[in-house]
């Protein structure tokens, strides 16, 4: 029997409220409230707090407010309520700094590509820019424009130059538009603080229905998250340095205040 404690009950409600709000009764504010990348039209500043109380779907929401709910009452107990309130929060922002510093990265990386390739079209810099993309998640019809472009290249036809950089230019803006919703940053915060706090409770996990000690699942989930983030697979949408951003704020809070002197209970 889960015993809920005052912060996790209402964070609970609030996630639910707002999925209910979202969802059904003002599905129009998904795209004002979910956090997108600085430089895209829909963003505006107040989405660095609002998204990480929507959710993306139905099994999206049930996972992260059962890991809440499992998870949040032991941490709450123990660090008292606006310690634990505050840790949440200072994850979940952290989260979204490192989603963000991601995009950047990556975004950086495809307009410098781009640049390269309009001041010099070639086949090596057409690639230089579409190796960085998921040419399977382009519509059918980018997809014939980028195979075109590719041969007439390799026979040094550079006409193509301009639909080419189009297209460039409207795939980094449709992946600035992506927006990101969810509060699976800050409940990976909680995780980490869990496996710190709690090293050798065994969780009983509903994917892997065997017991499996904190300290060996906690940095098996991290390095399962790194791994699935720097590989970009097509058919992942997930956010995984969001995920860790979560995790790396929590442990640097946890060792700040650890190395301050101050009691974490």
């Amino acid at each position: 029997m889960i015993r809920l404690t005052d912060v996790v009950k209402h964070l609970l409600i609030i996630n639910v409220l707002m999925a209910i709000v979202t969802w059904w009764l003002f599905p129009d504010w998904n795209n004002k409230l979910a956090l997108y990348y600085p430089q895209s039209a829909h963003f505006h500043p107040m989405q660095v707090v609002t998204h990480f109380f929507m959710h993306g779907g139905y099994m999206h929401l049930f996972f992260n407010m059962y890991a809440l709910a499992m998870f949040g009452p032991p941490i709450e107990a123990l660090y008292r309520p606006k310690r634990f309130l505050f840790y949440y929060l200072f994850c979940a922002l952290g989260a979204a700094g490192l989603h963000t510093l991601y995009n950047w990265y990556t975004f950086s990386h495809l307009q410098e590509a781009m640049a390269a390739f309009q001041a010099s079209p070639s086949y090596d810099s057409f690639w230089a820019f579409f190796d960085q993309v998921r040419l399977k998640q382009l519509t059918s019809k980018a997809q014939s424009v980028v195979e075109a472009a590719s041969a007439a290249l390799v026979e040094g036809q550079t006409h193509v130059a301009e639909p080419v950089v189009k297209l460039m230019q409207q795939i980094v803006t449709e992946k600035m538009d992506i927006p990101a919703v969810g509060a699976s940053g800050a409940i990976y915060g909680l995780l980490l603080a869990f496996g710190m706090q709690f090293p050798n409770a065994e969780l009983m996990l509903i994917f892997l229905p065997i017991p499996i000690k904190a300290k060996y699942f906690i940095p098996l989930l991290m390095a399962a998250e790194f791994y699935f983030g720097i590989q970009n697979l097509a058919w992942d949408p997930v956010a995984h340095f969001a995920h860790l951003g979560g995790a790396l704020s929590g442990l640097i809070l946890i060792l700040y205040w650890r190395k301050s002197g101050q009691r974490l209970y």
